[in-house]
């Protein structure tokens, strides 16, 4: 268990799902776990919820706490930063805002005993999240230990080189709006071909479910799963055909370079 004090600096989805997942595996305890938010609406929510402490200051809670995450968006962290720059000082400090550097972070709060950049996605939600961690070398095996088990308690959890970081944000942690339209398509698909509408998402949302965790238990190559699915001359290779024609595999990879693209311009 985690029973250094965390702060949480904004009070959104994902900041939501990881105080939650938190809670929920036992990580970390409610007295440990101070989030703020400037909306007071949004406050209340998540000390109803989770019996946390809230708060508006994100400098009070900054200079509280032994791990800080800084879970607002890329566009609001500079702000934030210059406001809790000096209460960072000898803190471990993660954030997950999108396409912006550790070196970044670093410039503005030098004094921060280490900087953790993480990209989460949103599946976190229902603890079946995928995390990226980049960190220097020398952190500290501790804080390193600390920041995985913050985001394996919502999932699993993979480090890499901080120059890879933008292609996990295009990949993973957009990826989950690809996926959603993949289910949308094919639960499309079932209503005309006559399935009542709740059937088919059903059959769509856990058929992508199911294929998910064959290719993670499996071991087995995508491409190995889905010949042994392909009988020759039946119907699975009539509809793949399908989607070779329609460039399915091509419009993936475009969409994860392109979020790629946008991820570095953000970090710019």
């Amino acid at each position: 268990m985690i029973t250094r004090n965390i702060a949480v600096l904004g009070g959104g989805q994902m900041a939501e799902a990881l105080i939650g997942g938190l809670l929920a595996s036992k990580v970390s305890e409610p007295q440990f776990i101070c989030a703020t938010d400037p909306v007071s609406a949004r406050r209340d929510l998540l000390k109803s919820r989770f019996g946390i402490q809230v708060g508006e200051d994100n400098a009070k809670a900054a200079g509280e706490a032994d791990l800080v995450l800084l879970a607002v968006k890329p566009q609001v962290l500079p702000a934030v930063l210059q406001d809790v720059s000096s209460a960072l000082r000898g803190k471990l400090v993660v954030s997950i805002a999108a396409g912006v550097t550790t070196a970044w972070i670093q410039e503005r709060v030098s004094a921060a005993r280490g900087i953790v950049r993480a990209m989460p996605n949103t599946p976190a939600l229902v603890r079946e999240g995928v995390t990226a961690l980049a960190y220097a070398a020398d952190l500290a095996a501790d804080d390193v230990a600390a920041v995985r088990a913050l985001f394996e308690a919502v999932g699993s959890v993979v480090s890499v080189e901080e120059r890879l970081m933008d292609a996990v944000t295009g990949l993973s942690g957009s990826g989950p709006a690809y996926v959603f339209v993949a289910i949308e398509a094919l639960a499309d698909g079932g209503v005309k071909m006559g399935l009542p509408r709740a059937t088919a998402q059903l059959l769509a949302a856990q058929t992508v479910l199911g294929a998910a965790r064959m290719v993670l238990e499996r071991g087995q190559h995508p491409a190995q799963l889905k010949d042994q699915v392909a009988s020759p001359g039946g119907t699975t290779i009539a509809g793949l055909h399908q989607l070779e024609v329609g460039g399915m595999r091509g419009c993936l990879m475009a969409a994860v370079e392109a979020a790629t693209k946008r991820s570095q311009e953000l970090g710019r």
